[in-house]
């Protein structure tokens, strides 16, 4: 029997574990050799079963906790690129080639996409929906491209392989972005043959035993593709998640939105936007959150000029109603992101005719009138930031999205404002476990890094 390692270590390797290089548990501080001879000696220690199966049901929740976040960090950046998936779909289409498909199964799944999809304008989309129900029909005749149940994630998943798996092991090896192409027209496909279904969720109705929802938005798939852009990164390639707005970018979008050689009516529309724009970047909320804000949920002691107590019930990774809050200072040494003076700036444009209740963001029409019954959308916000950002002159406006707030929010936190992870994390309203968001938040490859070369200067 080996010698038994310093009770300290006993204790820690009994709540570590030994487990995959991708686990993001607690970390095995020794080498490869020395990790297998102290698992030898634990094993012989005598652990208490009891300890044994605690520590396994804890891993195993966190475990879980962790792969659900990763999901939802899955489906948010879905969400954001569903946005330009257009353009994207068009980059991809020499990889979906119209004359290479020429038999029975290209047939029938032309004339099926054809019947049911109507929309002109998504004929990029129309091709690759033909090359997965040819690519199916091909390996299995009896294939129903119309059916959907517990097998349909796993027919997406399949087929986005084939395009995107290793070229050595006989699949196409396509990139990243090709799979989330694929993902956004199989999307359009599910929703045009069931177009009453939920578009958020994916699950098993234990009542009539049928699937709700979308299965591209399954479980699933949504591992294979949190899978998928791990490995791709490891080749090197780039990610497609949204792209952070930095702090000089929105500068560049007050200048933008407030700018006095603009009409009175482009201005006042700018403002509501640009008010929009910055509370989710200040607060680090999502486009789809922001919008949400009503009139109640901001509290502004009369006189007091220092700060602004905004509240929010509901968030997206917590639907339990338990309200969040901020205190939103004023900032005299930056006033374009002063979220006191931008609260001004929105009071004087709304003035005393508009009633004080309801949504805070309102629909300014082209004359420059505000309409009290008619919100902001996040739609209508998503496609202004794209067009504020290509009239800024910005050639990679497609990368930024609803969640390009929230990650350049985080990173202004803790590059410029020297915050530490955990401030952030509480401000945000995030559980340890979410803390997986917060690190994507600070980092993103799409990021700009022009500056790195500066990293590891020492005068």
């Amino acid at each position: 029997m080996q010698s038994l390692p310093p009770p300290w270590l006993s204790i820690y390797i009994v709540e570590g574990r030994r487990g995959h290089e991708n686990d993001l548990l607690t970390p095995w501080p020794f080498g490869a050799e020395e990790q297998e001879s102290y698992c030898i000696c634990i094993e012989n220690y005598h652990v208490p079963p009891s300890i044994r199966s605690l520590n396994c049901c804890g891993e195993q929740s966190l475990r879980l906790q962790v792969e659900d976040e990763l999901c939802l960090l899955d489906l948010e950046d879905a969400d954001s690129l569903l946005l330009h998936v257009q353009d994207l779909v068009s980059q991809h289409l020499d990889e979906f080639p119209e004359d290479q498909i020429d038999d029975e199964a290209a047939r029938y799944a032309a004339k099926m996409t054809k019947a049911s999809i109507t929309d002109g304008t998504r004929d990029g989309h129309l091709r690759i929906i033909k090359h997965y129900i040819t690519f199916h029909l091909r390996r299995n005749k009896k294939w129903d491209a119309k059916r959907v149940d517990e097998k349909t994630p796993h027919d997406i998943t399949t087929f986005i392989t084939q395009k995107c798996g290793p070229v050595e092991q006989g699949f196409e090896g396509r990139k990243y972005s090709t799979a989330v192409s694929t993902r956004a027209a199989l999307t359009m496909w599910y929703k045009n043959l069931r177009p009453n279904e939920s578009l958020t969720e994916w699950r098993l109705d234990s009542v009539s035993n049928t699937w709700r929802g979308l299965p591209t938005r399954s479980r699933q798939v949504s591992q294979f593709m949190v899978g998928l852009e791990k490995t791709k990164a490891k080749s090197g390639e780039v990610s497609s998640s949204a792209r952070a707005l930095a702090l000089e970018d929105i500068h560049r979008l007050y200048a933008h939105c407030i700018n006095s050689s603009l009409t009175p009516a482009q201005r006042r529309l700018g403002i509501v936007r640009y008010v929009a724009y910055l509370l989710a970047w200040l607060m680090l909320l999502r486009i789809d959150e922001v919008i949400k804000l009503r009139f109640e949920n901001i509290d502004k002691i009369p006189g007091e000029r220092k700060f602004v107590d905004v509240s929010l019930n509901t968030r997206k990774q917590n639907q339990t109603g338990v309200l969040h809050s901020w205190r939103l200072h004023a900032n005299d040494d930056d006033p374009k992101i002063c979220p006191v003076r931008a609260f001004i700036l929105l009071a004087s444009l709304y003035g005393p005719e508009i009633t004080k209740s309801g949504s805070l963001f309102l629909h300014v029409t082209a004359q420059g009138a505000v309409m009290q019954n008619q919100p902001l959308t996040a739609s209508t916000l998503s496609r202004a930031l794209s067009r504020d950002l290509q009239g800024l002159g910005y050639s990679s406006w497609a990368l930024y999205g609803t969640h390009s707030f929230r990650r350049g929010g985080c990173q202004y936190r803790i590059k410029v404002k020297r915050w530490s992870a955990d401030m952030v994390a509480a401000w945000g309203g995030w559980s340890q476990v979410e803390a997986v968001t917060m690190f994507r938040y600070f980092y993103s490859p799409n990021d700009n890094h022009e500056f790195m070369h500066e990293y590891d200067r020492n005068y």
